[in-house]
């Protein structure tokens, strides 16, 4: 079934109006027609058997019938220290697939990346695109939320309360991810600290520490930043049931 994303009201309307980019995807890159089905989801968890019921030269008409509601899941949120290149992307497009809730990119000591505000508002529009798109080709009903990035500590004291806050780090101290994420209990919020190349300075480790934060490892295996996100997501998905 074709899929489109498209935010609406709470309550739905009978009807949309698509305009703009959404038109042009509707009819050019979709190639429907009037008459067609299609399946459209709000990125909140709500999905909807959807007809386009008629094409004019700037508005395409869209009425939605029966809904389905994703079933709630945990969040689990990405902090990922900004890396060089468009490894950020893939964490972004392959974090999606995984059941990411939330991705955070952060400035942190060793980052080599540097936005400026007006940089960081074009990239954070960006990297909203690909995961609404994401979301779109692996059928989840809701959109992960990006968030502007922000110097680590500030995204990390910015959590909802009440989440487990785990900081990937390789130090001996350091207990197996899927130990803490078990401890954290069923449904419990969890965010995943991330360092870019070279990892977490030490101090900020310990700032970490000191707010909350446990350190996790996921083994012996030497893993490159974008590798060491997916693979702790696909670690936590498995224990929650939803892979494997």
């Amino acid at each position: 079934m074709v899929r489109l994303f498209v935010p609406l009201p709470e309550p739905a309307p009978a009807e949309v109006e698509l305009t703009g980019e959404r038109r042009h995807y509707l009819l050019h890159v979709l190639r429907l027609e009037e008459g067609d089905a299609l399946e459209v989801f709000d990125g909140k968890g709500r999905a909807y058997e959807a007809r386009v019921r008629s094409v004019g030269e700037e508005v395409v008409h869209v009425s939605l019938g029966a809904v389905r509601v994703a079933p709630p899941r945990r969040a689990v949120s990405v902090l990922q220290g900004l890396p060089k290149g468009d490894k950020l992307e893939m964490v972004l497009q392959k974090g999606t697939e995984l059941g990411a809730a939330a991705f955070h990119p952060v400035a942190t000591a060793r980052s080599v990346v540097k936005l400026e505000p007006k940089r960081a508002e074009e990239r954070t529009a960006r990297w909203t695109k690909i995961v609404e798109e994401a979301s779109r080709q692996c059928r989840r009903d809701d959109v992960p939320h990006v968030a502007t990035p922000a110097p680590l500590l500030e995204a990390a004291r910015a959590l909802p309360a009440g989440t487990v806050l785990l900081v990937l780090d390789e130090e001996e101290s350091a207990v197996p991810l899927g130990e803490a994420f078990r401890a954290a209990g069923p449904g419990t919020p969890v965010a995943l600290v991330v360092g870019p190349e070279g990892g977490l300075a030490r101090e900020e480790v310990d700032a970490l520490g000191r707010i909350g934060a446990r350190n996790v490892t996921l083994g012996r295996r030497i893993l490159r930043t974008e590798t060491a996100a997916l693979a702790a997501l696909a670690v936590m998905m498995h224990l929650d049931g939803e892979l494997g």
